[in-house]
């Protein structure tokens, strides 16, 4: 098991033989062509879900922080 693995199964508390009959129940109710296909479309979910986090983070700190002009020197 690579160290991502390890990661996400310490997170869950899921042991390697729990990932392997989530995966053998995966793979029977998908089969073996449509999971990778699946898996692309699970990156590219949490890829864009970052990336909206990541906007939202930086607009809300846009709004918190005033902008500051330099001194008027208009008069």
């Amino acid at each position: 098991m690579d160290s991502s693995s390890a990661v996400i199964a310490g997170i869950f508390g899921l042991g390697t033989t729990e990932l392997i009959v989530i995966l053998v129940i995966l793979l029977v109710l998908f089969g073996g062509a449509k999971l990778p296909g699946l898996a692309k479309g699970l990156g590219q979910s949490i890829k864009e879900f970052k990336k909206a986090t990541k906007d939202e983070e930086e607009s809300t700190e846009a709004k918190k922080k005033p902008e500051t002009k330099g001194p008027d020197t208009s008069a």
